[in-house]
């Protein structure tokens, strides 16, 4: 008489891909969802003042006594936040920046 196959082990508990309801909005179990990024530019020896003023311009559309702040921080204390947002839009910030030539990274928001 056969016997049923083994059956693989049970996968390990971890975040539910499933989505759960709540009223009539489907919710994934992704806390890092919610939490905010941050993109940073790091100072470098490289690039001009006015330069990066121009790049925060021209890409983050501020303006120019904002760009000129930022600026300021990236010179004087190393670095500045200058985006913020979900993982994906600081990640394509961070893309941008580079692309500018600007040394830049993304990370979780301090809390």
């Amino acid at each position: 008489m056969p016997t049923d196959p083994p059956q693989p082990p049970a996968p390990p508990p971890g975040p539910s891909t499933t989505p759960e309801r709540e009223g009539s909005v489907a919710v994934l179990d992704r806390p890092e969802a919610d939490t905010p990024w941050v993109t940073l530019v790091w100072n470098d020896p490289v690039n001009l003042m006015t330069y990066v003023t121009w790049v925060f311009q021209t890409h983050f559309g501020y303006p120019r006594e904002k760009a000129e702040a930022l600026m300021m921080d990236v010179h004087t204390k190393g670095r500045a936040v200058v985006s913020t947002g979900t993982r994906e839009k600081c990640e394509a910030d961070t893309e941008a920046m580079h692309g500018y030539g600007l040394w830049a990274t993304f990370q979780k928001a301090d809390d």
